[in-house]
């Protein structure tokens, strides 16, 4: 499934969604510059898990180096197709969520989804080597968001049926419930994780129950 858009315009101009596509597409297309200095780059500015809990005990008061990668991680990405899936969720799902909080509270919603999602996969993997890195942690999160607080919409979705195409409106909570298990399939199934072709399931997992946790409170206030 495809997703093309979803049923609920946007209220105000999503200025912290736009922004964070914004930065993402140019850094990947600094990354693209790099030639063979990407992996260095994908290397310092990845988190890596093992790197992250040998410095809790070697330097615990290094913050920076120890603190910054889980937020430089989300705006690196590992292809074009890697970042165009992203960014493409991130506009479909992105914007009424930010309506719903606010600029602010989105900003910091986002980002503390993306270092949740890294994390809780850090510990499913605590002794790799290898960086995790891309936004669909961050994004996830928002898709949990909601998940929760716009149960009534519908997201038009391009289904492939060998070849052909057919166009349908599917339910918002059907779509992404349906994403939500395939990753967490994925994540019992798939034992590694690397930069060539691997995904982080378990952040993926991790990211949409954390932005669904986070905004339920929200939903029954709206609902009082």
């Amino acid at each position: 499934m495809i997703p093309l858009r979803d049923t609920i315009p946007a209220q105000s101009f999503p200025l912290v969604t736009l922004t964070c596509i914004g930065l993402n597409i140019l850094i990947f297309v600094y990354e693209l510059g790099l030639g063979t200095g990407l992996g260095q780059f994908v290397a310092g500015y990845g988190f890596v898990p093992a790197h992250y809990f040998s410095l809790s005990e070697t330097e615990p008061w290094n913050l920076v180096t120890r603190f910054g990668p889980l937020f430089s991680a989300m705006f690196v990405h590992g292809g074009w197709l890697h970042m165009i899936g992203n960014m493409w969720m991130l506009w479909i799902f992105g914007d009424n969520v930010e309506d719903r909080l606010g600029k602010g509270r989105y900003l910091a919603y986002y980002l503390g989804c993306g270092v949740a999602a890294t994390y809780l996969h850090a510990l499913t993997a605590p002794n790799s080597y290898l960086p995790v890195i891309g936004a669909s942690g961050a994004i996830a999160g928002v898709m949990g968001g909601y998940f929760v607080l716009f149960p009534s919409a519908r997201v038009v979705t391009l289904i492939p049926i060998f070849f052909f195409f057919q166009v349908i409106s599917v339910p918002a909570v059907i779509f992404l419930a349906l994403w939500f298990l395939l990753q967490f399939v994925h994540g019992l199934t798939t034992a590694t994780v690397n930069l060539g072709g691997g995904v982080a399931w378990w952040a993926h997992v991790g990211g949409f129950v954390v932005g669904a946790l986070l905004l339920l409170p929200l939903r029954r206030s709206h609902r009082r």
